[in-house]
This record gives C-alpha cells, sequence and structure tokens, in this order.
C-alpha cells in the first residue's frame, strides 16, 4: 500500500487496492480496464477541459437512454466495439452464416406468420421477395427452424420510431422453414438509413468527419434447437454506404443482389405487383457448440 500516490506509481496502486476482491473475474475485467484508461491518460495528457468534455459527453449520452433508446449501445456500434465483441462472442466454423449486430430496434413477441405473408403493413415502398432455406453445415435442410425478420419502412424508420405514423408491427414476423428448410416472405425493397444522430454519438460522429448512415439491409433472428442461433443482415448489393456503414456492420457474404423483375407472370405466381425485387439466400447454422 502506498501513501504517495504519484505519475509513476498511480495504476499500481489502484490494482493493488483490488487485490482482496472476492468476485475474481470482476477483478481481472477491472484490472485491465484501469491499466488501459491509466495508459490513454498518459498517452495523450488530457487538459482539465478536455476531462470534463469527456464526462459531459458520458453524462450526455446517459441522459439520451431510455426504454425506446439506448445511446450507448449506439456509441458501441459506431465505435466498432460491438462488432467486435460480435466477432468474439460468435466465432464460427467455415461456411456458417456470418453473424452482425443486433441493432437497437428489435422487438420480441413479434407475430407469427405463414411462408408467403407480407410484413409490409403500411403500403410504402416497392415489393420485394426474399426467400431461400436453413440449412446445417453438411447441406441438410431444417424444417421447422425459426426466421425473425425485422426492417425499416420505405421512408427508413422501424415502427417503434414512429409510433404514432406506422401500424404495430410493422415489417416485422416470425417465419418458420417448411419440410424442405424453405422460407419465403413478401415484403418491400430494403432502404439506407442514418441511425439517430441527434445526440451526443450524432454529434462525435460529426467531429471525427464521418457520416450516419447505414446501408439497406434487412434483420434475421435464425434459431433450430441444437444448432448456434445467428443474429445477422442481407444488404442491397450496390448500396452507396456498403463501404462505410456507421456501425461496421458489413461483411461480404452477407450482402445479396436484388434483381428488378418486371413480369407480369412472376409478379402474380409471388402474390405482388409488377416491377417487384427478388432476392434468395440459403442460412446455414452451426451444430451448437461448434467454432472455428
Amino acid at each position: 500500500m502506498t501513501r504517495d500516490f504519484n505519475e509513476e506509481n498511480a495504476t499500481e496502486a489502484v490494482l493493488e487496492r483490488m487485490a482482496h476482491a472476492k468476485d475474481a473475474r470482476f477483478r481481472e475485467v477491472m484490472s485491465s480496464v484501469v491499466r488501459h484508461l491509466h495508459a490513454v491518460a498518459r498517452e495523450v495528457e488530457p487538459t482539465p477541459e478536455e476531462w470534463m468534455a469527456a464526462i459531459q459527453f458520458l453524462t450526455a449520452t446517459g441522459k439520451m437512454c431510455d426504454d425506446k433508446r439506448q445511446e450507448f449501445i449506439l456509441l458501441s456500434d459506431t465505435l466498432g466495439l460491438s462488432m467486435l465483441l460480435d466477432a468474439i462472442w460468435h466465432r464460427k466454423p467455415a461456411g456458417a452464416t456470418e453473424s452482425t449486430v443486433l441493432g437497437p430496434f428489435h422487438v420480441a413477441g413479434a407475430p407469427s406468420r405463414e411462408n408467403g405473408d407480407n410484413i409490409c403493413l403500411d403500403g410504402k415502398g416497392e415489393p420485394c421477395v426474399m426467400s431461400g432455406r436453413v440449412l446445417s453445415a453438411d447441406g441438410k435442410p431444417l424444417a421447422g427452424a425459426s426466421l425473425d425478420v425485422w426492417q425499416t419502412n420505405d421512408d427508413g424508420f422501424y415502427d417503434v420510431q414512429q409510433p404514432d405514423e406506422q401500424p404495430g408491427m410493422n415489417l416485422r414476423g416470425r417465419f418458420t422453414s417448411d419440410a424442405e428448410g424453405k422460407f419465403w416472405f413478401r415484403t418491400v425493397r430494403p432502404v439506407s438509413y442514418p441511425i439517430p444522430d441527434d445526440g451526443p454519438v450524432g454529434r462525435m460522429l460529426k467531429k471525427m468527419g464521418r457520416h450516419p448512415w447505414r446501408p439497406a439491409h434487412v434483420h434475421f433472428i435464425v434459431s433450430m434447437p441444437a444448432f448456434e442461433t445467428v443474429t445477422t443482415h442481407l444488404f442491397v448489393e450496390g448500396d452507396e454506404y456498403l463501404e462505410s456503414d456507421a456501425v461496421f456492420g458489413v461483411k461480404g457474404s452477407l450482402i445479396k443482389e436484388f434483381v428488378r423483375d418486371e413480369s407480369d407472370v412472376e409478379a402474380k405466381k409471388w402474390g405482388v405487383s409488377a416491377p417487384f425485387w427478388r432476392t434468395e439466400h440459403d442460412f446455414v447454422l452451426a451444430a451448437a457448440g461448434a467454432q472455428s
């Protein structure tokens, strides 16, 4: 123990005070946090004004959080931390569908829908048909797999962002793969949209010289007993923000070509109006416990 806390011994003095913490994992985590925070302070030597600005930024971030918005998750996303943790948490064997961030707008309890149902309830946007299969790593179809789906409307907002403008559970649904592992549903072509940038995270991005936009995508959580659940997106090939996603969520294997079809015959077959968009994707689930 020390009575003389100074620049040279500061880090070790704080670590020594935690030596008797009963929770070993807590002690391990907090020791690492202290080391890295002290290293940042020594590297950048912030002025008192800069330190106070950092405190005010974190305070403002907390004040933006409520049951509809989580500004700290947005901060984690835009600093790439969420995607780094996702990569650590979800190391998968080759061939398994890659994961990406959950995002702040998932809603539990989306309605169960039949294959072929239309999840667009507000009538906006260009018709789109999404289809594919759910497979095991060895290529076998998985019947009874659950696909929880959600996306923004054509204006770039999730239903929970516009509770007075969009129908409840607009562009959300839970589908089940059939005996051949197949699924399909009707929706609208996804659009790119900005993350909420009216708070401290938005101001941070602006100061970094970054934009707040995400490329067009549809969210999926695909699950099946005895297999690892995958939380992921499908992105639209050609979107201008694929190379600069504000939350670093893009992976090459998740970029899909959305094909425009002007055939009235095909449109009738799928129960949409022409022209419409189509894309297909097979989700491959790793067996529970399998890692790369």
